[in-house]
């Protein structure tokens, strides 16, 4: 009897022990399944041989590499107007950057000076800048790795009290105040207009501002004529009674560009190369007019303002589309608008002397970017 009950108790356990390894065996073999199903199918999963579970291991390994790379997180600065946003906002709406691993962060600027100076200071790492602010990557400061627009025109604001109605009688401005923004395409505006009328700066009284600035100076009446750029040119002319914006051409090209420190260049060429191919994507959408609707929609909500306002903005310049950037490179038709640039900065002494191209611009990551 006492040898029946040693046999039972023993039974007891081993079923014990037995339920308990099959359940953690269990578990193991649901997660081990789980894994499977991500690289192979129903069918494969059958037929599978112990062989192929070394495949199977090799295979995943990649995709684990993959799965490890952590998103790059970038402060890009930008101007609360459509040049500078047309691109950047539609690439990050389509998801573009997030394919290349990107998180945009956008930080809104007046103008391109103050964007080089934060990032000078550590806080931003890329910036859209317009024409003026060219020149400061010429003289070293900044390097651009993407163009976005070009212009061949230049507008300035004028009152009535400025005594000018046309671009044939801008000599009027001489003794007058005119409102200005040092190193930006204001100032660049403002020579092409006096020059045009066979004045210089020393020729007027000149105020140097912040674009922000001009809306309420000539408001006023504190100044009679400024050189802005959307949107506080359109504030202006909304503003202040008897505003004109008078056009006239000029004899170079107003480019507006994507740009990084130089020594950002070194340690991030990759990313730079990954933010261009967003870019680039961005613009080859955004550049085609049946889109433009779209891109304004997304301008005005980052900005907000009212979306059929903001409209006007899109005949501000010529916006580059990706393969305008491809075939200019091979062409020389994007190096003959930096030279041309380069070579006004020089006639209006913003720039001592002439800099080969490739010394602030980065025509190989464009290249790279653009798969060409």
């Amino acid at each position: 009897m006492k040898k029946l009950c040693a046999l039972l108790l023993t039974a007891v356990m081993t079923f014990s022990l037995t339920a308990c390894g099959g359940n953690n065996s269990g578990k193991e073999t649901s997660a081990d399944a789980n894994k499977t199903q991500q690289s192979t199918t129903p069918a494969q999963e059958e037929s599978k041989a112990p062989e192929q579970e070394e495949a199977k291991a090799s295979t995943q390994e990649p995709e684990t590499e993959k799965e490890a790379v952590e998103t790059v997180k970038l402060n890009v600065a930008y101007m609360p107007n459509y040049a500078s946003l047309w691109s950047v906002l539609t690439a990050m709406d389509q998801g573009y950057f997030e394919e290349e691993g990107l998180e945009i962060t956008l930080w809104e600027f007046a103008d391109g000076p103050s964007e080089i100076a934060a990032m000078e200071g550590g806080s931003i790492d890329l910036a859209y800048i317009g024409h003026g602010a060219h020149r400061l990557c010429i003289n070293g400061q900044a390097t651009i790795f993407a163009p976005s627009s070009v212009h061949s025109t230049d507008k300035i604001i004028v009152l009535p009290s400025s005594g000018v109605t046309s671009v044939d009688d801008i000599a009027n401005l001489a003794g007058k105040k005119v409102a200005y923004n040092a190193g930006s395409s204001s100032e660049t505006a403002l020579n092409g207009a006096l020059s045009a009328a066979q004045l210089t700066i020393d020729d007027i009284d000149a105020y140097e501002m912040d674009a922000t600035n001009m809306v309420a100076a000539m408001s006023s009446g504190s100044v009679d004529a400024c050189t802005a750029w959307n949107p506080y040119s359109v504030q202006i002319m909304n503003n202040c009674e008897g505003a004109v914006e008078l056009e006239f051409s000029t004899d170079s090209v107003n480019l507006s560009s994507w740009i990084c420190l130089p020594d950002y260049v070194e340690k991030n060429r990759d990313v730079l190369v990954r933010f261009s191919r967003a870019l680039y994507k961005g613009m080859a959408y955004a550049s085609q007019q049946e889109n433009w609707d779209y891109a304004v929609g997304l301008y005005a909500k980052q900005c907000a303002k009212d979306k059929e306002a903001c409209l006007v903005e899109t005949g501000d310049a010529t916006w580059f589309s990706a393969d305008d950037v491809k075939n200019g490179i091979k062409d020389n038709t994007m190096q003959d608008y930096y030279t041309r640039q380069q070579q006004m900065f020089i006639e209006s002494g913003n720039v001592e002397k002439e800099v080969p191209l490739e010394d602030y611009i980065l025509f190989d990551v464009m290249q790279e970017a653009l798969g060409n």
